[in-house]
């Protein structure tokens, strides 16, 4: 048995029946041109004969000193396939909606700790004639990033390519994350780094003094750094249940940097105010839109020179200026905000930059406490992350990739979650939010296609 290291012991111990920890992602497939109804039982039997299983997908916590759990990890010797790879068909209609909804449910149920801690689900029925691949593994093995390229390492970008490759049956590699525009990582997958440096900041303590002025002096004199519970009380930072809602769309790339290059700004500050329209349009859709802006963490790349090595990722806090009508002038609010955020941290030295990421990521841990979700204010009020996808035209067993859209986590206090991921020419979008705690979540999807029209329309290419 292996020990299991104190932050993958962290997303062990904090979850619970509300706080499912694990990461997913629902990939959708058009099959080639002439695929026979065969075709899906076909693959299903390929998936199934692969019954090798690299050791992340054979471990699972194990039981040590008469009982206690979350310590050590335990490798199967043996994985029971017909378990983990489950075969679904939607509901007449079938339709994407019905594929959302059947992807919310199975995102809300929890892992079980005696079998190593992961799923696959291939879903048909869909009337279209496409299928869907549903993957989800415990934030403990995985965390966004990983899961996300190991499941890219199953596709080709050959569509005459008809191996078909499972995510169980890959080498384990540690890939160099790719930056996007901006380089977005995803909330979770960079905590281990940003606690860690933490940790070697408190052991050098008394050589900080010049860099905390410099963070005090941006956040209080020059209002340059946006600082944790500085963001209003909103209906989705509440306690939340264990079910979910799901909602998926992508967007082309193309529409999105013809703003950019309009405007000035990058592909993110494009992306956050597309998101602050749509958020802004579903409060005021629930009359729930606070008085000031809506405040979203951003994990953000803060590498300057791309052959640095180690681990250079900052979570920003981002005004998204829901409080404003005008699209324009809520762009520049948010690319200002962006701007002026990552410049504070880009001054400060690398351990400084992962410290003060740690103090906006612990933040969240804070709604265990009793009370606090309900009294205090909220640190911020969502998570609008980023992680890479692939940037060609991607094939499985011949069927086109046509949507790769990220599954993520909720929390007490920050119901509805956005993380996006590209592929290809496009951009993909998943919503995820707490059942209870976040209607209609639907919605969002025709209010961020309004979002992007309208910033447009204010901004023309």
């Amino acid at each position: 048995m292996q020990l299991i290291s104190p932050v993958d012991s962290m997303f062990l111990l904090a979850e619970s029946r509300e706080h499912p920890m694990h990461v997913a992602g629902l990939q959708l497939f058009e099959p080639p041109e002439g695929a026979g109804p065969e075709f899906l039982l076909d693959i299903h039997e390929q998936m199934v004969a692969h019954t090798h299983f690299n050791p992340t997908f054979r471990t699972h916590p194990a039981t040590v000193l008469g009982g206690v759990v979350d310590l050590a990890w335990s490798v199967d010797d043996e994985v029971d396939i017909e378990y983990h790879l489950r075969r679904s068909a939607l509901p007449t209609p079938g339709r994407v909606r019905d594929l959302l909804e059947l992807t919310g449910r199975l995102h809300g149920s929890l892992l079980d700790r005696h079998r190593p801690l992961w799923e696959a689900h291939l879903i048909e029925g869909l009337n279209d004639g496409r299928f869907a691949v549903y993957t989800k593994v415990h934030h403990a093995l995985l965390d966004g990033v990983s899961a996300s390229r190991t499941m890219q390492r199953s596709l080709s970008n050959d569509p005459d390519d008809t191996t078909v490759r499972v995510p169980w049956d890959l080498p384990m590699g540690r890939p160099k994350p790719q930056a996007d525009d901006d380089g977005g990582r995803s909330l979770l997958g960079m905590a281990s780094g940003a606690f860690g440096a933490a940790a070697g900041v408190v052991g050098t303590a008394l050589g900080l003094a010049p860099s905390t002025l410099k963070v005090a002096r941006a956040a209080l004199l020059d209002n340059q750094l946006t600082l944790p519970f500085q963001a209003p009380k909103t209906m989705l930072n509440v306690k939340i249940g264990g079910a979910r809602r799901f909602a998926a769309q992508s967007w082309s790339l193309e529409r999105i940097q013809r703003i950019k290059r309009a405007a000035g700004v990058t592909v993110n500050d494009v992306v956050l105010a597309m998101c602050a329209g749509a958020l802004r349009a579903y409060l005021i859709e629930e009359n729930a839109l606070p008085d000031t802006p809506l405040i979203a963490m951003v994990p953000m790349s803060l590498r300057e020179d791309d052959a640095a090595g180690g681990n250079q990722v900052g979570a920003l806090l981002c005004n998204l200026g829901t409080d404003i009508e005008d699209p324009s002038e809520r762009l520049k609010v948010v690319s200002g905000s962006m701007r002026d955020n990552k410049s504070v941290f880009a001054g400060l030295p690398k351990l400084e930059t992962l410290a003060l990421s740690a103090i906006n990521i612990a933040a969240l841990g804070l709604g265990a406490v009793p009370g606090f979700v309900s009294t205090a204010p909220p640190p911020f009020n969502l998570v609008i992350s980023n992680v890479p996808g692939p940037r060609e035209q991607m094939y499985f067993n011949g069927a086109k990739l046509v949507g790769n859209y990220p599954v993520s986590i909720v929390l007490d206090n920050m119901a509805l979650n956005i993380t996006l991921a590209n592929n290809a020419d496009n951009l993909e979008f998943g919503f995820i939010g707490c059942r209870r705690s976040v209607p209609h979540l639907q919605r969002l999807l025709t209010h961020v296609e309004d979002s992007l029209v309208a910033l447009e329309e204010a901004i023309p290419g």
